[in-house]
């Protein structure tokens, strides 16, 4: 069986990275000899670093041959159908599909997260293309909602997000070692830029001095390279207090370790909250898109507030910091009793995705 992968890969972004090496992982794990092709931004390292192979993800007529001889598409995951960061997006993720179905290819949507979708085009577009697809996963309500309300007809079925399928017991970062952290002997921060208004950065700074001062040890994680590196040198210059920034070009096994291997998350990627989650790591979330507060309601775990709202402050951020810290036991068991089924269902996504493509 060959089948091709067309998501956001090859762009250096550890979340997405993360959802392509789950899939991967997923789809070897129900069918040994599956051969998968995956279009990528750059092709030469998504072939080294997954071991499959991979093409330019820009090159439509390489795509139309490819499909031409392979048994599927998988378009997923993460959220590719939405027009928020751009008008070309939606496009071009429903033109690949749309050669996939001119190629009487069956479709399998991959556990994505729909929207924004602002636009009637994109609605359109959306519509038109996702009523031809094979099988749909998405991977919370408020997509599954989105669909219907714009004229999908298709049934839509509510999965994890794939990387919840990890399994983080293999994974170790050499750096954690260097800079002798032990397991739960520090908590992992996880920031990014966004525009606002709002103070954001100067209030999770003013928290994380508030926990140095309490004995605590704080570890920046940059998840999207040198982007959150960015940003988590300026939430550290922002701190009275030493801290530790890890370096942005660990690899994702190494990322899911810090995190995993932390005692709390203060996290606003998405995906650094699925990483914490994996290990049943607490978290406190920050939220700048509803798929955030979406993630943290599925795992019962809070959000102390919005970027763009000034509802918190460095002291609620704080409390509940030592809160979660003081009853840590009960709050790990609890958000483990929460993960577990969805570690389950996650890996249940790729047999239904092999099941599509063999009928």
């Amino acid at each position: 069986m060959h089948i091709v992968l067309s998501g956001y890969y090859g762009f250096d972004n550890v979340g997405d990275d993360a959802i392509l090496l789950s899939i991967i992982q997923g789809l070897k794990k129900w069918q040994h000899d599956i051969e998968i092709t995956v279009l990528s931004n750059n092709p030469s390292a998504t072939e080294q670093t997954y071991g499959v192979k991979a093409v330019n993800r820009w090159k439509m007529k390489e795509i139309h041959q490819l499909l031409k001889t392979a048994d599927g598409l998988i378009s997923g995951g993460g959220s590719l159908m939405q027009d928020q960061t751009g008008m070309k997006t939606i496009p071009y993720y429903a033109g690949v599909i749309q050669i996939a179905k001119w190629l009487k290819k069956p479709v399998f949507v991959y556990a994505q997260g729909m929207g924004p979708i602002n636009h009637t085009i994109s609605k359109f577009i959306v519509r038109k293309t996702f009523n031809k697809v094979d099988q749909i996963t998405i991977r919370d309500k408020a997509s599954q909602s989105l669909l219907t309300e714009i004229g999908v007809r298709k049934e839509a079925k509510i999965v994890p997000d794939p990387v919840m399928g990890l399994n983080g017991g293999d994974f170790h970062c050499e750096w954690l070692e260097h800079e002798s952290l032990t397991a739960e002997s520090y908590i992992s921060v996880s920031v990014r830029d966004w525009p606002s208004t709002i103070a954001y950065k100067e209030k999770i700074a003013h928290s994380l001095d508030q926990l140095v001062r309490q004995g605590e040890q704080i570890v920046f994680l940059p998840m999207h390279g040198e982007h959150d590196l960015k940003t988590s040198q300026e939430v550290a210059a922002l701190m009275q207090e030493k801290s530790l920034i890890a370096p942005s070009d660990l690899s994702i096994e190494e990322k899911i370790a810090v995190i995993g291997q932390s005692q709390l998350l203060i996290g606003m990627r998405l995906h650094s909250l699925i990483f914490s989650a994996i290990y049943a790591t607490p978290f406190i979330a920050i939220s700048y898109d509803p798929k955030i507060d979406a993630f943290a309601d599925i795992v019962d775990q809070p959000v102390i507030g919005h970027v763009e709202k000034d509802d918190w402050n460095g002291v609620t951020l704080f409390e509940r910091a030592i809160a979660i810290l003081e009853s840590y036991t009960t709050v790990q068991e609890n958000m483990r009793q929460a993960v577990l089924p969805l570690q389950h269902e996650a890996t249940a996504t790729a047999k239904l995705a092999i099941e599509t493509f063999s009928k």
